[in-house]
C-alpha cells in the first residue's frame, strides 16, 4: 500500500500543468522542479536555493525527493481568517500566476527581472525584493533606485596596480552624469560619464567578485570600463537599478515616441535603415568570425561598418531575418534620418 506521501506526489506534479506553473517564478526556467509551499510558487533548483536565504517567509520542497504529507499549513494572512491549508490546497490556490499579479504588480520598466543566465546577486536580491521586502507591492519602497539622485562609497579598481579604493560616486539624472572622485572632500570628479552612452553589467567571475559591476561608458569616441563593488549586495543592486533608471528616463527624453521596454537597460543599440540608403540584411555571419557558439548567423551592414548577430536556432534565425528585412524594405521617413544622424555623431 502506497504510503501518504507517495499518494500525494500526483497532485503535486499535476499542479504544474496549470497555467504560469511550467516556468520558474522567479527566473523563468522551464520545468520547475521545486516548490515555496509558503508562498505558493514553483521554483527552478537554483532559485529554491535563495528561497532558502528567506527561511522566514520562504519553505521549500523538492516536487521529486521530498514527501507532500497532508499536513495542515498556518499561513499568517489565512490565520487572520481562521484558515488553514494543506500543502496541495495552497499550491493550487496560489500558483506562479496568481503569485506575479500580487507581488510583481509594480515592476518599474527599468528594473532588471533576471533570467536563468544571470548571476546570483541578481537574482537573490530580485527574491528577496519581490518576497521579503514587497517593493513591487509600494510604489514608496521603490526610492533608492528610482528617485534619480544618489551618492555613496563604491570600492572602484585601479587601472594600473589593480587594487580596489573607496571612491565617491554621484549618480545624478537632473546633470545627466555619474561622476567619482579620488579624494572625499575633491570639488573637481576624477572622471564624468554621461548618462546618454553608460552601460553595466555585472561581472562577477571576470572581477572574482560576486557583487562585482562592470560600468562601461565612451570617452572621446572610445569605450572605457571601471570595475566597481560594494560589499553589501542590495546596495550594488541599488546602483545598478539606479544607472538602469537613469538611462530609461534619458531614452524617453531622447526618443519620445519609442515603447517603453521590460529590459530598457539596452546593452547596445544599432540603427537600421533602408536599402535604399545602403541597409542590407544577410543571412549568415562573415568569414572567420570567432567567439560565437551558434551556428546560425545574420549580418547587418550599414553605410558605415556591419554588425553580426549570432542565434541559436534556423528558425529564430528565419524569423529574426524576416523582422530585419521588413524594416530596411520601407523608406526612410524624415524623423528617421534625424535619428541616424543622433546615433552616428552622439558623443
Amino acid at each position: 500500500m502506497a504510503s501518504d506521501p507517495d499518494r500525494s506526489r500526483p497532485g503535486v506534479k499535476q499542479l504544474l500543468e496549470n497555467a504560469g506553473n511550467g516556468s520558474c517564478a522567479d527566473c523563468g526556467a522551464a520545468d520547475p522542479e521545486w516548490a515555496s509551499y509558503t508562498l505558493g510558487v514553483f521554483v527552478c533548483h537554483s532559485c529554491s536555493g535563495l528561497h532558502r536565504n528567506i527561511a522566514h517567509i520562504s519553505k521549500v520542497k523538492s516536487l521529486l525527493l521530498d514527501p507532500w504529507s497532508c499536513s495542515e499549513l498556518e499561513i499568517p494572512e489565512c490565520l487572520q481568517r481562521n484558515t488553514t491549508f494543506s500543502h496541495l490546497e495552497f499550491m493550487d490556490s496560489v500558483g506562479n500566476a496568481a503569485a506575479k499579479a500580487r507581488y510583481e504588480q509594480l515592476v518599474p520598466a527599468f528594473y532588471c527581472r533576471p533570467s536563468p543566465s544571470d548571476c546570483m546577486l541578481l537574482r537573490d536580491q530580485w527574491i528577496r525584493a519581490k518576497y521579503e521586502r514587497k517593493e513591487f507591492m509600494y510604489v514608496e519602497r521603490q526610492e533608492p533606485y528610482s528617485a534619480g539622485y544618489r551618492e555613496g562609497f563604491l570600492w572602484k579598481r585601479g587601472r594600473d596596480n589593480g587594487q580596489y579604493l573607496s571612491r565617491k560616486f554621484i549618480l545624478s539624472e537632473r546633470e545627466g552624469v555619474l561622476k567619482y572622485f579620488n579624494k572625499n572632500d575633491a570639488r573637481e570628479p576624477k572622471a564624468t560619464m554621461k548618462i546618454s552612452s553608460l552601460n553595466a553589467t555585472f561581472q562577477p567571475g571576470k572581477m572574482g567578485t560576486a557583487h562585482g559591476l562592470q560600468i562601461t561608458y565612451l570617452k572621446d569616441n572610445s569605450t572605457r570600463n571601471i570595475f566597481v563593488y560594494h560589499e553589501d549586495g542590495k546596495e550594488m543592486v541599488d546602483w545598478f537599478n539606479a544607472i538602469r533608471a537613469a538611462r530609461f528616463h534619458f531614452l524617453q527624453v531622447a526618443f519620445p515616441g519609442a515603447p517603453e521596454s521590460e529590459d530598457a537597460y539596452a546593452r547596445g543599440e544599432v540603427f537600421i535603415g533602408s536599402q535604399e540608403n545602403r541597409y542590407s540584411v544577410l543571412a549568415g555571419l562573415p568569414p572567420n568570425t570567432q567567439g560565437s557558439h551558434w551556428p546560425f548567423g545574420i549580418t547587418i551592414a550599414t553605410p558605415d561598418r556591419k554588425f553580426v548577430f549570432a542565434c541559436e536556432t534556423e528558425e529564430d534565425q528565419r524569423g529574426w531575418m524576416s523582422a530585419f528585412q521588413m524594416v530596411v524594405s520601407r523608406p526612410m521617413l524624415p524623423q528617421d534620418f534625424a535619428v541616424e544622424a543622433y546615433f552616428k555623431h552622439k558623443p
